[in-house]
């Protein structure tokens, strides 16, 4: 895959993940969040990660195999936005562990509902060029 087919693909590829997982961040984050800290978070997230998992990774696993690509992309993506979450907003904010674990599913769920979204998407061909990607 040519680095700048992967560029091509970018811009669609994040703005269909923001859509799908900004409304599961905006319902499942933690009350201690504000709806605009919510809803930014579907953005500030996705923008850290998801130029790796598709710029970065799919160079780097190139050799691979499509299902190593997946487990090592839907592993980072996730770890990687509950790590940037939690040096952001911490364990404050008066729930504490309890918060930060649902923060943390939260962001999980959200991640696995992108992830089976373009699955679903590529089985049809509509992601061609990103299911070549990870190829």
């Amino acid at each position: 895959m040519r680095a700048s087919d992967l560029w091509l693909f970018l811009p669609f590829g994040y703005a269909l993940t923001v859509l799908l997982e900004t409304p599961v961040l905006a319902v499942a984050l933690s009350r201690r969040h504000t709806l605009r800290r919510r809803l930014l978070a579907g953005l500030w997230l996705t923008a850290c990660t998801y130029p790796v998992v598709v710029l970065v990774l799919p160079l780097i696993l190139e050799g691979y195999s499509r299902a190593a690509y997946l487990t090592v992309a839907e592993i980072f993506a996730p770890a990687a936005e509950c790590a940037l979450f939690l040096a952001a907003f911490g364990l404050g904010g008066g729930g504490g562990r309890r918060d930060a674990l649902r923060d943390c599913a939260a962001i999980t769920a959200a991640n696995l509902l992108s992830f089976g979204a373009g699955e679903v998407l590529g089985a049809f061909g509509w992601l061609g060029l990103f299911s070549a990607a990870a190829k």
